[in-house]
């Protein structure tokens, strides 16, 4: 590599983000347990300055860096300013819930940070080792988040399924890679893709490396049979943490398999969808049917997840505009996810942990503003028009028609239906049961700003969802070029 030709302008926004992270680190060193509140404002500026840094250097056209290994295109940096903005409304909404924990200290917001650089790296990589990095250091923050709570077993316990599983994926993912670069002679997105093109490289080979990658996809993305790390993660991890892994690295792995599966891996296009229609038929199978029957809401949320992203998968089927679609899902998801763990997490006090549906009941007495943020909520993960939910799912089942995948789109009409009987519950739940506790529901001014801007949001970009999916279109587009 020729350093004095190097452009570092595209990689500003990680280079701003882990020097800031680092400031944080340090200042957080000095601080006494009662001046934690410094680290979380620091935390906050962090996320503004580098989400500021990013559009400093937007870029129209795509354009790459360290011999390509880096790429700063539309998807790039649309996924990044996604994970910036809820990476900061879970930090506002995790304070109260934090300290009321002992967890308000600074290793949460600087394993937090840690995790959005990971996903940062991997959404902008050129390069399968620059993704295995970036995966490698979201996937070890995680670890270490969800055993943050050393007096817990419970977390302990997700903390070590997550690590042993998540190893075993990481592993299946280099094999994987390994096989690609012997079938190819390189590990740059780009020549791979150039290679398998132009018939050099060893067919069988890469066929079976893309199979391991795929496994390994499927586990970070929660795609059924790979999906088993999440029930207990989700229910063992505090629910702050909980809001982080179900959040932005959803977004972190969709443009994560668009990398491999496109910009990498094209010419296999017939033997992924082979592979991507039968981890979306399982996961919405098993996602929905799982859920039913599940009386933790953390649980159900997990299962939940897993459905979801069965609809990412399938929108991968339809081809450059079904890459947008299942990049708007994603997004749609993060927006939706946000609101549930939201108020899970201001339900929950010191002597008290929202993770029944149970505990929801009677919200709506408590306090109607928060109990209808929920029911926005579970409508738009439903899929009931006019929310965002809905015109997600709308446009993935549009685009199953039109590619001759009508069964598929039939079988995900028939999967929501059902899906629908869980979120319906979680209603029911918060306007027609007795609460336990009667006592009023507050918050801090700025958990009840976001929260509820971040509730409207699912209704505003469900009436009007058409300038969201002109972003995604055009990052796509930028993608492909």
């Amino acid at each position: 590599m020729n350093w004095t030709d190097l452009n570092l302008i595209p990689a500003m926004p990680e280079i701003v983000l882990l020097t800031a992270l680092c400031a944080v680190l340090l200042v957080d060193l000095w601080l006494k347990d009662n001046s934690r509140a410094i680290t979380h404002y620091l935390s906050l500026f962090t996320l503004v300055l580098t989400a500021a840094t990013q559009w400093y250097v937007w870029t129209p056209n795509a354009v790459s860096t360290f011999n390509d290994m880096y790429l700063a295109d539309g998807l790039s940096q649309l996924g990044k300013m996604t994970m910036y903005a809820a990476l900061f409304a879970v930090f506002v909404y995790a304070k109260p819930y934090n300290r009321a924990r002992n967890m308000f200290n600074g290793e949460f917001y600087t394993l937090s940070l840690f995790t959005l650089l990971g996903m940062s790296v991997m959404v902008s990589a050129g390069h399968f080792l620059v993704a295995y990095i970036g995966l490698e250091l979201l996937s070890l923050s995680l670890y270490a988040m969800i055993a943050l709570r050393r007096d817990s077993a419970r977390s302990a316990e997700a903390a070590l399924k997550y690590f042993v599983l998540g190893a075993l994926a990481s592993g299946l993912l280099l094999y994987g890679i390994s096989m690609i670069y012997g079938a190819t002679g390189s590990l740059n997105f780009a020549i791979v893709l150039a290679n398998g093109q132009s018939g050099v490289a060893n067919g069988w080979l890469m066929k079976l490396g893309l199979v391991f990658v795929v496994v390994a996809l499927a586990f970070k993305l929660g795609a059924v049979p790979f999906h088993m790390w999440m029930p207990d993660v989700y229910e063992g991890a505090p629910t702050s943490v909980a809001s982080i892994i179900g959040t932005a690295p959803k977004m972190a792995a969709a443009v994560f398999a668009f990398r491999i599966l496109v910009t990498a891996m094209n010419n296999q296009h017939a033997d992924w969808t082979q592979m991507l229609v039968i981890l979306s038929v399982a996961s919405l199978l098993i996602g929905n049917l799982a859920a039913i029957v599940q009386t933790n809401i953390k649980r159900m949320l997990a299962y939940s997840t897993v459905s979801h992203m069965g609809f990412v998968l399938m929108a991968f089927l339809s081809g450059s505009v079904g890459f947008s679609a299942g990049l708007y899902y994603a997004l749609t998801y993060i927006v939706m996810a946000l609101v549930g763990f939201g108020v899970l997490m201001l339900l929950s006090d010191e002597s008290f942990e929202c993770e029944n549906i149970a505990d929801l009941a009677g919200l709506n007495r408590r306090n109607a503003w928060y109990a209808f943020l929920m029911l926005l909520a579970m409508f738009s993960m439903a899929g009931i028009p006019p929310l965002m939910g809905f015109y997600a799912k709308l446009q993935v089942i549009k685009l199953l028609v039109s590619a001759n995948y009508t069964w598929l789109a039939v079988f995900a009409v028939v999967m929501s239906l059902i899906g629908a009987f869980y979120y319906l519950r979680v209603v029911r739940t918060i306007y027609f049961e007795e609460p336990a506790d009667s006592r009023r529901l507050s918050s801090d001014g700025a958990m009840k700003v976001l929260l509820s801007a971040n509730g409207l949001l699912l209704l505003l970009w469900g009436v009007l969802p058409q300038g969201v999916m002109d972003w995604c279109v055009q990052a796509i587009r930028t993608a492909i070029g």
